[in-house]
C-alpha cells in the first residue's frame, strides 16, 4: 500500500511518535512518503492512503490540499483534542496502524461545502469540510439570506457562520448550534451575537442554496472557509452550495460518531455521577 503523510513543514518531524509510526509501517512494507501543502499534489495519483499528522487544523488543511482527488484520509492526532483525527500513538500496541496498512477500516462520505461569487479573490480555496464564517471588522452588519430563494429574517449580528454535520462539533458548536451526525444530509445557518432575542440556528436541506448579502459601516468583512481566509467588501453577495465532490473520511471499526462524542467533548458527563 502506498501511504502519503501529510504534515505542516517542519511541525513533526522530529517527534520520536512519528519515526515510531514509520518505522511500523516500513514494517509492514508499506511505500510511505511526505507531503504537505506546498508540494504538487500530482505526487498522490497513485496513493491509496493519506495520513493527516497533526490537529484538527492540519487535517482540514490536508483536505483541502487533496482538493477533488477522492483520496481516503486519516487523521493521526499529534495535537490536543483532535476531534476530527481517527487515531493516535499511545503506550499500547496501537493495533490501529496495521488496521490502517491493512484496509481494515470505513470510509464516510463527509459533506464539502462550495462558496462562490464575483467578490472572492481568485487564489481563495472555495471549499470546506466544517464551515463557512462571515464575521464583522468593527460595526455589526446587516446580513440577508435566501434559501432557494426565499428571504429569512435579516440578521442585524457581529457575523453569520453555516456549517456542515462535520463542523457542527466544531465552531457551530461554540455559538449554539445543534450537534448534527455526520452521515445527515443538512446544513445549519448561525447567526454570531445576533441583536435579537427570537433569532435561532436554522437547519436546512445539503441541497439548498444559500446566498448571502451582507451591508456594513466598515466596508469589508472578513470571510473565511476552515482556515482559509480573505475581506470582501460590504454590498458583496456570497452563494453557497454542497459541492461536486467528498471528504473520503477514514474511520476504525472499533470508533463511532458517538464514541468521539463521549470520549472527546464529555458528552453527557455529570460530576454528580462521580461523587
Amino acid at each position: 500500500m502506498k501511504i502519503a503523510l501529510y504534515t505542516r513543514k517542519g511541525s513533526q518531524i522530529d517527534n520520536p511518535k512519528l519515526s515510531y509510526l514509520e518505522q511500523r509501517l516500513r514494517d509492514l512494507n508499506d511505500d510511505i512518503f511526505y507531503c504537505s501543502k506546498d508540494d504538487i499534489p500530482s505526487s498522490l495519483e497513485d496513493t491509496d492512503l493519506v495520513l493527516s499528522l497533526g490537529g484538527d487544523g492540519t487535517f482540514l488543511e490536508a483536505v483541502a490540499f487533496l482538493k477533488d482527488r477522492q483520496k481516503p484520509i486519516a487523521g493521526i492526532n499529534f495535537g490536543k483534542l483532535g476531534f476530527l483525527t481517527t487515531a493516535k500513538i499511545d503506550d499500547g500496541d496501537n493495533k490501529w496502524i496495521e488496521d490502517l496498512a491493512k484496509g481494515s477500516y470505513n470510509i464516510e462520505n463527509r459533506l464539502l461545502l462550495q462558496a462562490e461569487g464575483d467578490s472572492l479573490p481568485s487564489n481563495l480555496h472555495p471549499y470546506c469540510l466544517n464551515e463557512f464564517s462571515l464575521l464583522r471588522q468593527k460595526s455589526i452588519m446587516n446580513i440577508s439570506v435566501s434559501v432557494d430563494g426565499k428571504s429569512l429574517p435579516s440578521y442585524w449580528a457581529d457575523g453569520l457562520l453555516v456549517a456542515t454535520p462535520t463542523g457542527s462539533t466544531a465552531y457551530a458548536l461554540s455559538i449554539g448550534g445543534p450537534v448534527i451526525i455526520p452521515s445527515a444530509s443538512c446544513l445549519i445557518i448561525c447567526p454570531f451575537a445576533p441583536h435579537n432575542l427570537n433569532i435561532r440556528p436554522i437547519v436546512v436541506s445539503s441541497d439548498s442554496i444559500i446566498d448571502i448579502k451582507f451591508t456594513s459601516n466598515d466596508g469589508t468583512a472578513r470571510m473565511a472557509m476552515d482556515n482559509h481566509s480573505c475581506d470582501i467588501n460590504s454590498g458583496s453577495t456570497i452563494r453557497l452550495k454542497k459541492a461536486p465532490y467528498y471528504a473520503r473520511y477514514v474511520s476504525l471499526r472499533d470508533m463511532s460518531f458517538i464514541d468521539a462524542l463521549r470520549d472527546k467533548l464529555m458528552w453527557g458527563e455529570d460530576i454528580r455521577n462521580s461523587i
